[in-house]
């Protein structure tokens, strides 16, 4: 079939359209939604309030500290998945033994539901019998409160997101590091450079723009936790750990207030724009050097 043959759009046109249709209508409900004073229980009729929903809700401390809780998950989260995928990935490239079993082992994290491993984590996290605290009592080490102090909560919640995504990362910068030039180690072994330096002047920089993409990609998806904080704390104890998709839920499912949920969602795509923006914008001087 010819490039501009003009039966490709019978079969490329419908299939967009559908998917338009899909994302475009609850999206324009849904900023429609925004502007109204809208619950289902009680039942009260849709009442235009314009922007009194964004002005209610950037006047409200637990939206600021949902933000702020979600802000501190998904940098330092994202932060330690790239340290040690970014080790990880190296260390397999390095041929180190046993490296087929490694792959395989260090991917199974990815692949399990979140909510089953929250569950476990829940479990190995209880602060009066779980495995960790029974375990370190054996020590004669008092009980640590995992789950019930905001500050332990919020580690722990940050630990399992390092534990099952860092696979992903590993996944994808080892993909990177197999495609780098053999020729520009061996150029850089004959002037005798040694293995921090050929890291820092020839690996990190040629990895740079695929360790852009990555932390991208892991810091979007970050900030839109929920099922982990939902199973292991509920975003307590208090909100110390409550996010703002979790927070978008307790409006939406339990208190049914669709106008307010509708206009907190459109905050948290402005905030993750912001975020998105700024960095390709501190990063681009970056890449462009690279090119």
């Amino acid at each position: 079939m010819m490039r501009n043959d003009p039966i490709k759009h019978v079969f490329i046109w419908p299939a967009v359209l559908v998917v338009l249709a899909i994302s475009i209508f609850p999206l324009i409900y849904s900023l429609t939604t925004s502007f109204l004073s809208y619950r289902l229980i009680p039942p009260i009729p849709p009442r235009v309030v314009w922007l009194g929903n964004y002005a209610t809700l950037l006047q409200e401390p637990r939206f600021w500290s949902a933000l702020f809780t979600t802000t501190l998950i998904a940098f330092i989260a994202v932060a330690l998945q790239y340290a040690i995928g970014f080790g990880v990935a190296l260390a397999l490239n390095a041929r180190v033994p046993g490296e087929r079993l490694f792959r395989v082992a260090l991917l199974l994290p990815m692949l399990l539901a979140p909510v089953a491993v929250a569950l476990v984590a829940r479990m190995m996290f209880n602060p009066t019998m779980g495995p960790l605290n029974q375990f370190l009592s054996k020590f004669g080490l008092v009980n640590l409160p995992f789950l019930t102090n905001g500050h332990w909560a919020l580690a722990c919640i940050i630990a399992v997101e390092v534990w099952q995504w860092t696979p992903f990362v590993i996944l994808m910068m080892l993909a990177g590091l197999q495609t780098l030039p053999e020729d520009v180690y061996e150029a850089a072994e004959l002037e005798n450079a040694s293995a921090w330096q050929q890291f820092w002047g020839i690996t990190f920089p040629m990895m740079l723009p695929i360790s852009a993409a990555v932390v991208f990609i892991r810091l979007i998806e970050s900030y839109k936790i929920m099922d982990t904080v939902f199973v292991m704390t509920g975003g307590g104890p208090g909100v110390d750990t409550e996010t703002l998709t979790l927070f978008a839920y307790q409006e939406g499912f339990k208190k049914f207030n669709l106008g307010y949920t509708s206009a907190l969602s459109f905050l948290f795509l402005i905030a993750i724009t912001i975020i998105g923006v700024t960095y390709l914008a501190l990063l681009r001087p970056h890449l462009e050097k690279r090119r």
